[in-house]
């Protein structure tokens, strides 16, 4: 793996931290995007304790400006980029459909799929233009775009579309030697699900405490995606907490 060059956005915290340092653990450099600096300078000490290279850029990925500079920065440090781990993402409050205000549909769309379309531009176009060319991009989507919880329309939505973006970013990268999977999580223990262990939501309107899986287990399967040979790609992968209610009727 020596010298190939991932970018992890969301990477300050949860998932987002786990795969980077999963990813350097296996030799790559890591190019750490995040809206919060000093949570990506901490990740980046870590990385850098474990022998890899480290990149924090503080990003905005709903900011075509701000993922632009995050490029130009990558391109300028490294020159190529081998792996794009879109992972960034917001949750909304947890509101029937008829209640979500505009500027909360707003949000959800702007961070986690326009936010995810513009690093794949950035992406795509460093690895068609690079030598030799060609790349990886996997997508964070989620269970909830077929399984959906009570009260998350806006969340729900832009997993959803983040599928889309997955099959259609995998069709146009053919010509050009890019491979784009998604993998799906349920479950991973992150500050985002810390609530699900003392009780979740349930389509039945009752709360129940969920089981949680460990984020590394995330990290593990986002690197191997990461380094199979672009004759070969994963295209949508499951990983979730066993117990969880979402086979069957839980």
């Amino acid at each position: 793996m020596t010298g190939r060059i991932a970018m992890v956005t969301g990477a300050g915290s949860g998932i987002g931290r786990a795969v980077a340092l999963g990813l350097a653990g296996a030799g790559y450099a890591v190019v750490l995007a995040g809206r919060r600096r000093d949570r990506l300078e901490a990740v980046a000490e870590v990385v850098r304790a474990r022998g890899a290279e480290a990149l924090p850029v503080a990003t905005d990925v709903a900011d075509a400006d701000s993922v632009a500079r995050l490029f130009e920065r990558t391109r300028d440090a490294y020159g190529r980029l081998d792996v794009l781990f879109n992972n960034a993402g917001v949750f909304t409050p947890g509101v029937p459909v008829d209640e979500v205000s505009l500027a909360d549909w707003r949000a959800s769309l702007d961070v986690n799929l326009t936010g995810a379309f513009l690093c794949t531009q950035g992406a795509f176009r460093l690895m068609k233009a690079q030598d030799p060319r060609g790349g990886r991009i996997i997508n964070n989507g989620s269970i909830a775009a077929q399984v959906p919880r009570p009260n998350s329309a806006p969340y729900t939505a832009t997993k959803h579309a983040m599928t889309g973006l997955t099959r259609a970013t995998a069709l146009d990268g053919r010509a050009h030697d890019i491979a784009c999977g998604q993998i799906d999580v349920g479950n991973a223990a992150t500050e985002m699900t810390e609530a699900f262990v003392h009780g979740a939501r349930q389509a039945d309107g009752s709360l129940r405490p969920e089981p949680v899986m460990d984020a590394d287990h995330v990290a593990q399967a986002v690197v191997y995606m990461a380094g199979l040979p672009l004759s070969a790609n994963v295209q949508f992968m499951t990983v979730l907490a066993t117990k969880m209610p979402y086979i069957g009727r839980g």
